[in-house]
């Protein structure tokens, strides 16, 4: 490549080790035969200041290092482009990464940005807000609120803070009464957690959380039917063991598009991990095979 390739490296993104590697990578990329300019952000602030810096630039290809937090962030300024998107997985839980079966492990993960399958995948939309993975309302949100409050205020690691947060939101059990439209036809919900995933998300034993495809152009919809802390609490155990069952449990519903009401003119919600108020009516879309990304030969 002509230019160098912009690497985005989110220094905090569950590894307190990152920026030390930033000359092991450039060394690896260099060896791959691509030259890159390694950027690190030690804030979110600082993050989307660079990573908006770097897709102005219009690059062929764009790296970013991180959670999927950060892979969001950079598939939300690349998605419609013809930027090619090359992920890292520095962060915790990775689980674009995984669906998309990146190699997790550093070596190979730049082995596979160097060997440059570019495929497209979807990303999904809420009020024009872009995720990768799932976007949610209800239980969730309250608890990436509360999470991010006590890893800030009181310095918890991510882990015991998250452990906190749920206790505190099931204390809380914040309730949702919504109006959910899907293809002209509405349906009315008292529920405490609201789910939409791109594309569809497995819901039996070892496919729990996991996505076969995300190039099929679907939102999936889940809208929880346990009314107390009880049943939540069985719903959690069941899917775990991969015993949940979809007509006692939980509706589910695939469609391109959904509205979603609540008597509230700003509500909660959370996307890919990161929890914000948002207007309503909540307006979720998805953009078929819009974002371009480097995957193993593999991938479909």
């Amino acid at each position: 490549m002509s230019a160098d390739v912009p690497v985005i490296i989110n220094a905090g993104a569950g590894n307190p080790h990152v920026a030390k590697r930033a000359d092991a990578l450039t060394k690896q990329f260099r060896a791959g035969g691509i030259t890159v300019d390694v950027r690190l952000a030690s804030s979110g602030d600082e993050l989307e200041t660079l990573m908006r810096a770097a897709a102005n630039e219009h690059p062929p290809l764009l790296i970013a290092a991180g959670g999927d937090g950060t892979i969001s962030t950079a598939a939300g300024l690349l998605a419609g482009t013809q930027t090619v998107l090359g992920v890292l997985p520095f962060g915790t839980l990775n689980h674009f990464a995984k669906d998309l079966h990146i190699p997790l492990e550093l070596e190979a993960a730049v082995a596979n940005i160097i060997a440059g399958n570019a495929i497209e995948v979807d990303v999904g939309e809420v009020n024009g807000r872009v995720f990768i993975n799932n976007s949610s309302l209800g239980l969730y949100p309250d608890i990436v609120r509360d999470r991010k409050r006590q890893e800030t205020r009181l310095g918890r690691g991510k882990w015991r803070s998250l452990v906190w947060a749920s206790l505190a939101a099931f204390r809380r059990f914040p309730f949702l009464n919504v109006s959910i439209e899907v293809d002209g036809a509405k349906r009315v919900y008292a529920t405490p957690l609201v789910f939409v995933g791109n594309n569809e998300y497995g819901m039996e034993e070892f496919k729990i959380g996991k996505r076969d495809r995300i190039d099929r152009g679907q939102l999936s919809v889940y809208i929880v039917k346990r009314g107390d802390r009880a049943g939540l609490v069985r719903l959690a155990i069941q899917a775990l063991v991969g015993r949940l069952r979809q007509a006692r449990d939980f509706e589910a519903l695939s469609t391109t598009g959904v509205v979603i009401e609540t008597r509230h003119a700003r509500i909660l919600v959370a996307t890919d991990g990161e929890a914000e108020p948002m207007e309503t009516p909540l307006h979720y879309r998805t953009r078929p095979r819009s974002l371009r990304v480097l995957v193993p030969r593999h991938e479909r």
